[in-house]
């Protein structure tokens, strides 16, 4: 179960980032586990829940420890994160919902990072002829949220016929619905696991809404 994290997560987190080596890691590495990684694992059990019911999905818990394939000068990652998806080969092109903390604080909502075009193609082919469902998904994951959706656009987007709709055809990627927080009493709240799984499910129309187009379906 989980039961928030502490200023000592962060604390940890801030040490990372000023001495990424294992020179300073190693002695800490309780510190990490305990702090961060376990209460992690713990958040992405409950927020499983969200997807009970729902096949196909898995939730990720990220690792500190960076890939030594990709020659990365430093070895730790200087943030932890879970990421809730199906199971998929390249997850960047797909939806997520993901729950991501940094020395800053923390971030979690719906993101969908690098859609294909083709997939983005199919999405405005289908509020083109559907528009009103569409409409009706984004003021309900707004207004469920409190969050505004976003998204990268393109420079030169299609214009629909629908005036309504021209916002969202210039959609090109990094679509998200994301809530930030900031290291503080909300945080090292047990309640923060709660919160977190209302959002999940408060965005979760807007999950599966896209995975329609970047499975091809």
């Amino acid at each position: 179960m989980f039961t928030g994290f502490t200023p000592e997560t962060f604390d940890f987190l801030w040490g990372i980032r000023m001495n990424n080596n294992r020179e300073w890691f190693l002695p800490h590495k309780e510190q990490y586990v305990r702090t961060l990684y376990e209460p992690m694992k713990a958040l992405a059990q409950d927020l499983f829940q969200v997807f009970q019911g729902r096949p196909g999905n898995q939730i990720k818990v990220s690792r500190i420890y960076r890939d030594a394939r990709l020659h990365h000068p430093d070895p730790y990652k200087e943030s932890l994160w879970l990421c809730a998806r199906k199971d998929v080969e390249w997850w960047g092109e797909h939806p997520c919902l993901y729950f991501e903390l940094r020395p800053e604080g923390v971030s979690y909502g719906f993101f969908l990072w690098q859609p294909r075009v083709t997939a983005m193609d199919a999405f405005r082919r289908d509020i083109a002829a559907r528009p009103e469902p569409f409409l009706d998904l984004i003021a309900q994951v707004e207004a469920a949220t409190g969050v505004k959706v976003t998204a990268d656009l393109y420079k030169r987007p299609k214009e629909p016929e629908d005036p309504r709709l021209a916002p969202y055809f210039a959609w090109r990627r990094y679509i998200d619905c994301t809530r930030s927080v900031e290291p503080g009493a909300e945080l090292f709240d047990p309640g923060l696991g709660e919160r977190v799984r209302d959002f999940f499910e408060s965005a979760l129309p807007m999950y599966e809404y896209f995975y329609r187009f970047t499975l091809g379906e």
